[in-house]
């Protein structure tokens, strides 16, 4: 009789949930049998073991052999049990002594010849370990990095099944031959199929957006542009319509380079998700920088929130958790998908029901909606160019139901491009730079205000807090006020209202809130002329 065990997680979401794996060896006709509520994948890890550790070298156990997986009732899925279930069969064989492997955490996958397969989710899973107070860990080498981002755990990274034996068994470590740079197909088998392109994620990496655009290259738009950096400063969502080619993708693009950089703790928020979901940058294992996420208009409600077969996989919304999720043609998006964004808008989350199991991404983004004003995309209230029946117009325009509408901050029309803003020599707009320096300035002051709160931005505030707590100047909200009365503004409306006015103070410098910035909060919601310039250095 034999018996070792050692540890592996189990993700459920990006959640990690630390599962003993117990391995007993019995004398009896030779069987693997594999308890403990796994998968179809994890189930074939039986396979992928044996016939893993005999190529490794050592002898396979001609025993009755039950591994259990505990706790029996969290569903187990993937292939990243098979290194801790593959030490404990040889630990209950005494080719291991199983004392040595009691205090390990094991995550990774088992090819066929014994080499050590990275998976998804190790930051999460490593991040789970050091929770339940693990201090060692084993990981595949090429994860090592990603491993290391968590403190206080001692992360080590192998190549084979034979290396990470003589580790344990205090024999001479074998130099195993590395990869000869030709792409590992199991690397590229990281990625969800289709992840990358219903989510608007690219191959290059989900954090990563072309440094190369800049709002100079914008033309004209100086009430856009103002949206776009208030909706910075202070994490608003924003509308942005108007006809074709008069720069609102252009804009949407370059929103994220005039984002602050991610904190440490925003960074691994980030990370952790992108690694669940397989998009991590090779070479890239701490993502420092806010995604950007672009989904097509045919994505489904299960590639924009999240879902899938088993356990949930993060959808875009999570995907641009502290960075930007635009939705380019957001007419053109079904419905249902559109009103799924509800609930990741207000509270910050996402929560899946499956049979499977419950799990809660994270969805904290800021939300860019692009719109056309109508199908043909010329109806204007200033030039009669449209060409389709009024009630064609109301009837694309009611596309964005009004329960979404209230909870985007800021609505901007694009006006069209003239002539003279096009061929304008010399007459570019403020560049990235210069802007995100203003955003920076704006969040330093937000953050030093919210100093001691859990919140970080002025989107985050309950209203409950702002009424209470941090108030416009007197007489400054009288305006607002007064559009609930009328029902220009709902509850919600006016709270979003003084949301936006503190970003607009915050840009410009001012203690709190004064009629003038609630003013531009109320100009840029409703769209209405407050008689106020849209060019915050005018009002500066």
């Amino acid at each position: 009789m034999g018996f070792a065990r050692t540890c592996a997680v189990a993700l459920v979401g990006v959640e990690g949930v630390l599962v003993e794996v117990q391995a007993d060896l019995e004398p009896g006709v030779a069987a693997f049998a594999l308890v403990g509520l796994p998968d179809k994948s994890l189930t074939e890890s039986r396979d992928r073991v044996r016939a893993a550790v005999v190529n490794s070298g050592a002898e396979w156990p001609q025993k009755k052999l039950t591994v259990g997986l505990s706790p029996a009732s969290v569903p187990k899925a993937g292939s990243g049990f098979d290194l801790a279930v593959a030490c404990a069969v040889l630990g209950a064989a005494e080719r291991i002594d199983p004392r040595a492997l009691a205090d390990i955490v094991m995550i990774g996958e088992l090819g066929l010849d014994g080499r050590v397969r990275p998976v998804r989710g190790i930051l999460p899973a490593v991040l789970a370990a050091a929770d339940a107070g693990y201090e060692q860990v084993v990981v595949p080498e090429c994860a090592a990095a990603e491993a290391a981002l968590v403190p206080g755990v001692s992360v080590l990274g192998v190549r084979t099944l034979r290396q990470l034996v003589a580790v344990l068994t205090d024999e001479p470590v074998p130099d195993e031959e590395p990869d000869d740079g030709r792409p590992d197909p199991l690397l590229a088998g990281l990625r969800m199929p289709g992840v990358g392109a219903a989510t608007g994620m690219h191959g290059a990496g989900a954090a990563q957006h072309d440094q190369g655009h800049d709002l100079a290259d914008v033309v004209g738009q100086l009430a856009a542009r103002t949206a776009v950096e208030v909706a910075a400063a202070g994490g608003h969502h924003l509308l942005l319509q108007g006809p074709p080619g008069a720069g609102k993708t252009m804009l949407a693009e370059r929103l994220p380079a005039v984002l602050p950089a991610l904190t440490r703790q925003e960074s691994l928020e980030v990370t952790a998700v992108h690694s669940v979901a397989g998009l991590l940058p090779a070479g890239k294992p701490l993502v420092d920088t806010p995604p950007y996420c672009a989904p097509h208009h045919s994505a489904t409600m299960q590639a924009l929130v999240g879902g899938g077969q088993g356990i949930a996989r993060p959808g875009a919304v999570s995907l641009a958790h502290r960075g930007v999720l635009f939705l380019d043609e957001a007419p053109e998006f079904s419905g249902q998908v559109l009103d799924a964004l509800r609930q990741p808008l207000e509270g910050g989350h996402v929560v899946i029901a499956r049979s499977a199991g419950v799990v809660r991404f994270p969805a904290r983004f800021l939300m860019v909606l692009a719109a056309n004003p109508c199908p043909c995309g010329r109806f204007s209230l200033k030039e009669d160019l449209c060409d389709c029946p009024p009630a064609s117009v109301r009837r694309y325009q009611a596309r964005l139901s009004g329960p979404l509408l209230d909870r985007v901050d800021l609505r901007v029309e694009a006006d069209r491009v003239t002539r003279a803003e096009l061929t304008e020599r010399g007459a570019r707009g403020e560049s990235t730079a210069v802007v995100a320096d203003r955003v920076r300035a704006a969040r330093e002051r937000a953050a030093s205000r919210l100093a001691g709160t859990p919140w970080r931005t002025n989107s985050e505030l309950p209203g409950r807090e702002l009424r209470s707590r941090w108030h416009a100047a007197p007489g400054a909200m009288d305006e607002a006020e007064r559009g609930l009365e009328r029902g220009v503004l709902t509850a919600r409306g006016l709270d979003r209202v003084l949301r936006v006015a503190w970003t607009v103070a915050d840009l410009l410098g001012h203690d709190r809130p004064g009629a003038v910035d609630v003013a531009l909060a109320l100009q840029l919601r409703t769209g209405v002329s407050r008689g106020v310039p849209m060019a915050l250095g005018a009002l500066s």
